[in-house]
């Protein structure tokens, strides 16, 4: 499918927002264009990434969705650190949290890089199936942090299918 058929078809919704998301977008190289071109049409875009790919070429009109991924993830050591200085402050972090360690690990990193005066929002969200959304919650609220709390709807809505 074409770049022009994706936008085509995105048209026929007419929805306003488009999350460019699945996968790690920025995997593909037709992702930037692809971006661009929907910002050109007048959608509001978003970018959901793991941190992994540099970020300087994405069209400074999307938002970036952007994850630190956490030690239990097996792939922090994946995050490219760099990135988050090219965030402003209508893009976000997003951390998914699969336990005590993990959490004490994001918290460090909210400090350590000023993420919430840095970014419109840090994301905290428990690993679904690992970590009770009830017992991440009650860390936040303890610890007064200034982090939007999230679940990840898509796992309650389609679960783990691929490709929906």
């Amino acid at each position: 499918m074409s770049l022009e058929d994706i936008v085509a078809q995105v048209d026929e919704f007419n929805p306003g927002y488009v999350t460019v998301t699945g996968g790690e977008p920025l995997a593909q190289k037709a992702c930037q264009q692809l971006m661009s071109m929907l910002a050109d049409k007048g959608y509001e875009v978003s970018l959901e990434t793991s941190g992994a790919f540099a970020l300087d070429d994405v069209d400074s009109r999307v938002v970036k969705v952007m994850d630190l991924k956490p030690p239990a993830s097996g792939e922090s050591h994946r995050n490219l650190y760099e990135n988050i200085s090219l965030l402003d402050n209508k893009d976000q972090i997003k951390f998914v949290i699969a336990d005590r360690g993990d959490y004490d690990w994001s918290v460090s990193k909210l400090i350590e890089f000023g993420l919430s005066e840095r970014v419109s929002d840090v994301l905290f969200s428990p690993v679904s199936g690992q970590l009770s959304p009830e017992l991440l919650a009650g860390w936040i609220l303890e610890d007064r942090l200034s982090v939007r709390f999230q679940i990840q709807l898509h796992r309650i809505i389609w679960g783990d299918k691929s490709g929906v």
